[in-house]
């Protein structure tokens, strides 16, 4: 396995450990510890130092097993809990993510990380001792040294003994056996080990890259049974490993000697050396190996010598087979780099063009059977990209999952009570969208927390409930996905910001303004109504680049906000920036793409219906727009012109064209920094036939349309 690569996965899959650590503490916050919460925690923490501890990484090893032992102890019941312990767990999980860090950029642990660990781990030690108090049940298939009575046959040694026959290909999947007997003794004390070599080929006939070495070991620890098996579950398939408890009873050894391939004197020789057993017991085992010899050593042999009780080997073979249904189902899912799915895109780009180009070809010789050809390739084409688009879309839960840790933190800062409430997280966008949507989000979030959500006081006065809810809402709707941000705050005062606009010269004294032009203010850049400047806000820099963000985005930002009871962002973006299907119309030789999920329909357009800037189209009003002269087009138009009608949320325009071309796949190149500016245009695409055609900004449009309307 390429180092790189297994580094790389190691802190995807520890980044995504530690964000299911944050969530399962919030939630054991606001509702109480229980035990899939407690469980969730124990299990990344122990996850994350299993995967380090492989690549020698002791200093988070160390930190992980710290935070890991105490989560062990309260599982059960040895610490009693409370809800103070969440904000150090937390940043426990601070730390981590900042260790990670060091791991992805290959930088050694600081002096800083290191006083922050040793803090940390402190703060940790001191919630021990406690007054017990069960949180969870005990695992009914661990078996801890403790809960072993060895009675009469039991042997004398009072260590784990541990029996490792490894998977031939470990060493191909890239796994060290020495990083396991490293993790194994920073859990305890390694008192013998021996290597046994008997499955070793001739020189000429070994494969370098194969493991044929067995292991004994002796193992010194209070930890539980379970916790070893942990250690080795990484190469738990295809591996046989077997783990015996101190003062194991004889009859387990000689199971054991049994089930591995070694000769038995030759195992019992190397069970003596290193302290596992006695002379004694040795013969004593071999005498009952000669007396049973075809006596099976699973499952029937543990229950028929009364080794462990038949209901806890069915429930270890029923977890076992659980566990095994999960892992083929993890199979299932093949992580890939963003970066290659970006170069499938660009290719499917590409395709997407090249045949659009073949279509033409094959029209203009007027060959039938290429027509047909290329029209069963077209369906193919249009699978595949929508096959490769839907590798891209991922749930926005991915980034609305980020925001309870920080409205839980800057809520507390302003001394406020806040609660999140988020709808929508499995509504899904264009990878890409996602993670240029965090920041402005957050803007909006801060905002929100600061400016629009009251304290306890103010809101109980007020007749409002004393938390405060934030929420956050995803759905699709006509092409687009819409994303909510709404708060049941104060809202935005409409007077107090129409007098900072007066104030600042933006808008002039006496101009009657709408609500939405008024809420539109806050937009402009350097704009604030803040009283005082804190850390949070007040600068008035935020919303104007919320608003630039979106726009970059082909989007569209609109508010509304009710003084008193609280503000709604509803931001509309399109679902994906790289391939759409569009409708071709031309204006004067020029091509004109408006994305097809908002054009609603198309009509002819009938002069003597038009009324100013309004059009009637079946009794109905519908204001209008006309390309040629949005765009200063020369020319005369043609006598018979065409109408679209678009809609984009709830604004209904109509576009008037010279023509209609039909249906196309566009590939969606960007604008020019020349073109950056530029209104009305979202991007460009490359025709079958070469030429350059314009994709229209539908958002912009349709706004600019609207408002013409209203003035009017």
């Amino acid at each position: 396995m390429d180092l790189e690569a297994a580094r790389k996965a190691l802190v995807q899959e520890s980044r995504e450990l530690l964000s299911e650590m944050e969530a399962a503490l919030l939630r054991m916050e606001k509702d109480g510890f229980d035990d899939e919460s407690v469980h969730a925690v124990f299990r990344a923490a122990h996850t994350i130092k299993g995967s380090v501890g492989l690549f020698g990484l002791e200093h988070v090893v160390k930190f992980t097993h710290a935070l890991e032992s105490i989560l062990d102890e309260i599982r059960s019941g040895k610490i009693r809990t409370d809800t103070g312990m969440i904000s150090l767990f937390l940043e426990c999980g601070d730390h981590l993510q900042d260790l990670v860090g060091g791991i992805e950029s290959q930088t050694p642990e600081t002096d800083a990380q290191v006083a922050e660990g040793e803090r940390l781990i402190g703060l940790l030690k001191a919630l021990r001792p406690g007054q017990s108090r069960s949180l969870v049940a005990p695992d009914p298939i661990t078996l801890d040294a403790q809960e072993i009575d060895p009675g009469p046959d039991g042997v004398a040694g009072n260590a784990w003994h541990i029996s490792l026959r490894l998977a031939p290909d470990v060493l191909k999947a890239g796994m060290d056996p020495l990083s396991f007997f490293r993790y194994l003794a920073s859990m305890g004390e390694i008192l013998g080990i021996e290597v046994l070599d008997d499955r070793l080929p001739p020189v000429d006939r070994m494969d370098p890259e194969e493991l044929y070495l067995g292991f004994e070991l002796q193992f010194q620890s209070d930890v539980s049974r379970k916790a070893i098996e942990d250690v080795f579950e990484f190469v738990a398939e295809g591996s046989k490993i077997r783990i015996l408890p101190p003062h194991s009873r004889i009859q387990e050894y000689k199971a054991l000697i049994e089930a591995l391939p070694e000769s038995p004197r030759r195992l019992g020789e190397i069970l003596v050396a290193i302290g596992a057993l006695t002379e004694k017991e040795l013969d004593r085992v071999l005498e009952l190996q000669m007396a049973k010899p075809d006596k099976p050593v699973i499952g029937s042999l543990l229950v028929e010598e009364e080794i462990v009780p038949p209901v806890v080997v069915a429930a270890a073979l029923h977890k076992q087979k659980g566990t095994r249904e999960r892992s083929i189902q993890e199979n299932r899912v093949v992580k890939v780099d963003a970066r290659k799915l970006d170069a499938l895109i660009d290719l499917v780009g590409e395709l997407v063009i090249a045949n659009a180009a073949a279509k033409i070809a094959a029209a203009a010789e007027r060959a039938k059977r290429s027509e047909e050809a290329i029209e069963t390739l077209t369906v193919l084409v249009e699978n595949i990209r929508d096959a490769a688009l839907g590798m891209r879309m991922v749930p926005i839960g991915e980034v609305f999952h980020r925001f309870p840790r920080l409205v839980r933190d800057l809520a507390s800062e302003l001394g406020k009570n806040v609660e999140l409430v988020i709808h929508g997280a499995e509504t899904e966008l264009d990878k890409s969208m996602v993670e240029r949507i965090a920041d402005p989000l957050t803007h909006m979030v801060r905002n929100a927390l600061d400016h629009a959500i009251e304290p306890e006081d103010v809101r109980v006065a007020s007749g409002k409930p004393a938390r405060g809810t934030l929420e956050f809402n995803a759905y699709h709707e006509t092409g687009s996905i819409v994303i909510e941000v709404s708060d049941d705050g104060k809202g935005i005062d409409r007077e107090r910001v129409l007098a900072r606009a007066v104030e600042r010269g933006i808008v002039a004294p006496g101009q009657e303004l709408t609500d939405r032009e008024i809420h539109n203010l806050i937009f402009e850049p350097g704009f604030s109504t803040a009283e005082a400047i804190t850390n949070l806000s007040g600068r008035g820099v935020g919303m104007d680049v919320v608003k630039r963000s979106i726009e970059a985005l082909r989007g569209e930002i609109e508010i509304e906000s009710r003084e008193g009871s609280g503000t709604v962002f509803r931001l509309r973006l399109p679902l994906t920036l790289a391939i759409i299907d569009g409708f071709l119309v031309g204006v004067g030789g020029r091509s004109f793409v408006v994305p097809m999920d908002l054009v609603k329909e198309c009509a002819d357009l009938v002069v003597s219906s038009i009324h100013g800037d309004l059009v009637v189209l079946r009794g109905e009003s519908l204001p209008f727009i006309r390309l040629r002269d949005l765009f200063r087009i020369s020319g005369s138009p043609p006598e018979r012109e065409s109408l679209v009608v678009v809609q984009y949320g709830q604004n209904r325009i109509g576009l008037v064209v010279d023509h209609l071309a039909g249906e196309l796949q566009a590939v969606i190149k960007p604008m020019g920094l020349v073109f950056r500016e530029l209104k009305a245009i979202s991007g460009t695409t490359i025709l079958g036939n070469g030429s350059v055609a314009l994709i229209l900004d539908v958002p912009h449009l349709s706004q600019v349309v609207s408002s013409r309307s209203l003035a009017a």
